[in-house]
């Protein structure tokens, strides 16, 4: 699959699927894969980018994965950042960095979900909930606040 392909197919699972705010998710798909391009990701990076939820939002089976067109480099990064239920942080952030090209990808999903435009329309106790969420995880990838 091309990465135009991808982006079909990511935008084709995701619709009428909001975000929290109640914004179209294929938003949020293109401003990460955006967010991985402009941190100098390559086209798996980005592919995997569109597809990052995809498996964990139970848009796409791990069977569609496994069966796709994509690199094994461009799956093992999907399947990496997706979460697993009942799966502790810590657990969640060690695969994510055992799997190489993955820390980009969720770099750039951590911060379109911690953008503060996004987050100011949420009601307080999500924000808050969510602002610390996001700050955690960045700590246990290793990335600073600024990124």
């Amino acid at each position: 699959m091309d990465l135009a392909e991808v982006e079909a197919t990511a935008r084709a699972a995701h619709t009428g699927q909001t975000d929290k705010a109640g914004r179209p998710y294929a938003e949020h798909l293109h401003a990460v894969a955006e967010g991985v391009r402009l941190r100098g990701g390559d086209d798996e990076q980005i592919a995997a980018a569109w597809l990052h939820d995809a498996v964990e939002d139970d848009r796409l089976s791990h069977a569609w994965l496994e069966e796709a067109a994509l690199t094994r480099r461009t799956k093992d990064i999907v399947l990496a950042v997706t979460k697993r239920t009942g799966e502790p942080p810590e657990e969640y952030a060690a695969r994510i960095l055992a799997t190489p090209g993955a820390p980009l990808v969720k770099e750039a999903d951590l911060a379109h979900n911690a953008d503060p435009a996004r987050l100011a329309v949420l009601d307080d106790a999500t924000r808050t909930r969510l602002t610390a969420k996001y700050a955690r995880m960045r700590a246990l990838l290793g990335l600073d606040a600024g990124t």
